[in-house]
């Protein structure tokens, strides 16, 4: 297991991912002195996002399925937590955009080919239970 997202995990037999790339970003606020530099306040933690670029080729390595099953994941708007393959926690997480570019399509229209590159934003960690009871309500 190279990194799971709830219960989708990525490997080489589901969408194995090669590049990671995570941004992070810290909130200042600034209000102007005269005579002198601005002066700045620390504010909190900014915006979190994680990019996982990688490609799917269904004869050899990972399935169309998968690319199918991050967009349904995306369709529902929920935060997931994101774990790495050595166990750290990396919070709750949603997908933010899902890119696909298919290539050498068979006769019937298939892509032997899927490069992807899925976007996850970090929101709070409250949001998982939040949907956990909201999941329990809808259920009962």
């Amino acid at each position: 297991m190279m990194m799971s997202l709830d219960q989708f995990v990525f490997s080489l037999a589901t969408a194995p991912y090669k590049e990671l790339q995570r941004r992070r970003n810290w909130k200042h606020s600034s209000s102007s002195r005269v005579g002198a530099r601005n002066s700045s306040q620390f504010n909190g933690p900014g915006e979190d996002t994680i990019t996982l670029t990688g490609t799917v080729a269904p004869e050899s390595i990972g399935s169309i399925a998968s690319i199918k099953q991050l967009a349904d994941m995306g369709d529902t708007g929920d935060a997931n937590v994101l774990v790495d393959g050595a166990g750290n926690v990396y919070g709750a997480w949603i997908i933010d955009g899902l890119d696909e570019t298919q290539t050498y399509h068979t006769p019937e229209g298939i892509p032997r080919k899927i490069e992807f590159s899925l976007t996850l934003k970090r929101v709070d960690d409250d949001m998982i239970s939040m949907i956990k009871r909201k999941k329990e309500k809808a259920s009962e």
